[in-house]
């Protein structure tokens, strides 16, 4: 989620603008041990200047790492964990360059300084987690951070042996002399915070690397997801405290007219049933309480704004204008028009894609408590925390300040708690001070309310034409995308140029291909669903669009699908690259088995590039399952390659699921699916083999959380057109293959 197109983004929420930027290095005692880290400072000397009186000194200096008298090492993230590894990932930088002993090693989510938090991809006005940015944006910070801290240690170790630094050896955690001296880190934390700060530490070359690109090296919490006792919002049990659930309304844009509750008040449990912006709460002293409460409440709706429209009627309109010019335009190279007009083959198709629901494990929840001194604590997944931090005080009327976020990890988000609105973050905060603060609430939304009251990823359509001339080659190209803006009316509004959200057409504004005349269009609707970015954004529909067309191409030039493509790639590409490296691996030129059929794609999202081919099966009748995916990535450097196979493995799976039977569907405004009943995530069994190889490089980090998504959809319905005969142009599979 959240596209890579933030360098120059500016936001109300932040102190500084996205200028030039550099590290500022510092250290600070913490509890008898050592606390590193850099902040990110402005080189412009005003900015400089209010750096220095409010987050230049010790109280304000917010570390990457702390080292307590035990040895224990605490990495202190600035990037949001739902699941995609980045605490991992980040543990993996800093234990590298300290030599840490991996089991030492924890981390911790941390927010309120944007200062030192800021997410360089978003120009550092924010801190905020997403567009597959995590090790992107931490990679030289963290080592450094890592390295700093080993340096101090060395020179507190040096001091206290009285031998000189050079001859003193870092390993697991222990730092040892040819004398016999040897201590571990907890032996000199204290002292290591008042040595020097160094200005100019040596980063490790790979060669000399353990951590990093290590294939074996394991996630560092997997023992505690695996035996329950990792802890997320929905664990959070704090004295006294209320669990209230919301009912939201039952239209998009409709609001409270009048309510009764005065049955939800008499159900044993039920605390107060209480009114909000977003709707109205039942608070209970547990959940069952508040929700056998909530069947007792009935909501008069005011549905005078309200988004009445059923999804079959919102895609009519969308082909509609499909068939009209775009109303602007994303690339135009060349003359399309002139292209077709001259072509010797004209190729057109239309492409369907519904609303997804993002419907992560963990449904959408938050916590908030306001103390005896006013401040106000809240627990929750804070993707974009210093957006929440602001909300949050505005509501009780505070300063951001007295804020304070708990970063909670997250059983998944792909792109849902990263809202500008703060949703069920200020839904907490709203409760907790209807009941006057007098007690902590935890607002706890459903499954029924997380798929029904969510935002979701837009609904598309594409009017795709191309032209190709007498030998085959594609000469002209046209892409017409008709959907929601994702940005607009929102703080990354500004992001919208001349009338193109760039998270509508990446992927089809920035197709890789050699192609003389190409053009593409955008036209944006105005439709009261609401809208957010969905794992990959763009690509999810994009990438389809255009790789299942070029399959159609290909097919009409009579060429084969992956020769075709390399046609129009420059070979040494990495979309050349990794699109050999993955026909090689699928042996893709040798005969499948009888009922055995392969379709490719390739796409590039958040940095990296994938290609993936998949292999499917059919009985006969009309059924297929999708048996083996072998994926190709290139990433940059592979941080943790086992975490890079497990999201792009998840990625394949999360992204099968949508393209083979999830939508969305509004009757009447109201949405139809309420729970996995209806809306059906891939199920285990239709899970295929996944191979994932990972091409070696030596650039830095790219994205890897997301970009596994695109390409699956496209490769199955190019094997499943091989295997049927059916063109899939109508999302989800379902659909076509059921028709």
């Amino acid at each position: 989620m959240i596209p890579k197109l933030m360098q120059n983004l500016t936001l109300p929420v932040a102190k500084m603008q996205a200028s030039r930027r550099q590290f500022m290095l510092g250290a600070l005692a913490a509890g008898g041990g050592l606390a590193v880290g850099y902040q990110l400072v402005a080189a412009s000397s005003a900015i400089a200047g209010e750096a220095a009186t409010d987050g230049g000194n010790a109280a304000a200096f917010t570390p990457y790492l702390t080292i307590d008298s035990d040895g224990k090492v605490v990495v202190l993230s600035s990037q949001f964990e739902m699941g995609q590894g980045s605490y991992n990932g980040l543990a993996t930088l800093v234990a590298e360059e300290l030599d840490a002993d991996w089991s030492s090693i924890d981390v911790r989510g941390v927010a309120g300084n944007v200062k030192a938090y800021g997410n360089i991809a978003f120009g550092g006005a924010i801190q905020g987690t997403g567009g597959s940015t995590s090790m992107a944006t931490s990679w030289e910070r963290y080592r450094k951070a890592g390295a700093t801290a080993r340096a101090m240690l060395t020179a507190a170790a040096a001091s206290e042996w009285g031998v000189p630094a050079e001859e003193i050896t870092v390993a697991n955690g222990v730092l040892a002399h040819p004398s016999g001296k040897s201590a571990g880190f907890g032996a000199f934390a204290a002292k290591a915070a008042a040595m020097p700060v160094p200005t100019d530490v040596k980063l490790k070359q790979p060669g000399d690397w353990k951590l990093i690109g290590n294939a074996e090296l394991k996630r560092f919490d997997s023992a505690r997801k695996a035996n329950g006792t990792e802890q997320y919002t929905i664990d959070v049990k704090l004295p006294g405290m209320l669990t209230a659930v919301m009912i939201h309304p039952p239209m998009f844009g409709a609001k409270v007219k009048s309510f009764d509750a005065a049955s939800a008040r008499s159900v044993k449990g039920v605390v107060d049933v209480v009114e909000t912006p977003r709707g109205v709460a039942v608070v209970g002293e547990h959940m069952w309480a508040a929700i056998k409460g909530r069947e007792a409440v009935k909501v008069v709706w005011d549905d005078t704004a309200a988004e009445k429209r059923s999804s079959s009627e919102i895609m009519a309109m969308y082909r509609d204008l499909a068939d009209k010019a775009p109303v602007a335009v994303a690339r135009k190279d060349g003359d399309a028009e002139a292209g077709f007009a001259g072509a010797a083959k004209v190729i057109e198709a239309t492409f369907e894609f519904p609303y997804l629901a993002h419907a992560a494990m963990e449904p959408l929840n938050a916590v908030a408590r306001r103390n005896e001194d006013g401040t106000l604590e809240i627990w929750g997944g804070h993707q974009f925390p210093d957006v929440y931090q602001m909300l949050a005080s505005q509501i009780v009327g505070t300063t951001p300040d007295k804020v304070k976020l708990h970063v909670m990890k997250s059983g998944g988000s792909f792109g849902r708690r990263a809202v500008f609105d703060g949703d069920v973050v200020v839904e907490s905060v709203y409760v907790a001070k209807a009941l006057g603060f007098r007690a902590p609430v935890k607002v706890q939304w459903t499954r029924e309310d997380d798929m029904r009251a969510g935002r979701y990823r837009p609904a598309y359509v594409h009017k795709l034409k191309a032209g190709i001339d007498g030998d085959g080659k594609l000469v002209a190209w046209s892409d017409h995308v008709v959907g929601q803006s994702i940005m607009a009316k929102t703080a990354f509004e500004g992001m919208v140029q001349n009338g193109v959200d760039p998270t509508s057409v990446e992927g089809a504004s920035n197709l890789p291909y050699a192609i003389p005349s190409q053009t593409v269009g955008l036209t944006t609707t105005e439709v009261g669903v609401p809208v957010l970015w969905w794992r990959s954004v763009g690509s999810t529909h994009t990438a389809f669009a255009a790789e299942a067309f070029i399959d159609e191409v290909a097919e009409a030039a009579g060429r084969d699908p992956v020769e075709y493509r390399l046609s129009m790639l420059d070979p040494q590409s990495r979309h050349a690259v990794v699109l050999k490296l993955a026909a090689e691996k699928a042996e893709w030129t040798k005969p499948l088995a009888e009922g055995r059929f392969r379709g490719v794609a390739v796409a590039e999202s958040f940095g990296s590039v994938v290609a993936q081919i998949a292999e499917v099966s059919t009985d006969g009748n009309g059924s297929i399952k999708v048996e083996r995916v072998v994926a190709a990535v290139d990433c940059g450097l592979a941080v943790n390659p086992d975490q890079v196979r497990a999201q792009v493995e998840g990625g394949i799976g999360f992204g099968l699921g949508a393209i083979l039977g999830e939508e969305i569907t509004l009757t009447s405004g109201k949405v139809d699916q309420g729970n996995f009943d209806m809306y059906t995530p891939l199920r285990i069994d239709a899970m295929p083999v996944v191979e994932v190889h990972i091409l070696a490089s030596a650039n830095p980090p790219s994205g890897i959380g997301e970009p596994g998504v695109p390409p699956i959809g496209p490769a199955v319905a190019n094997a499943v057109y091989k295997a049927l005969g059916k063109r899939i142009r109508l999302m989800p599979f379902a659909r076509t293959l059921n028709a």
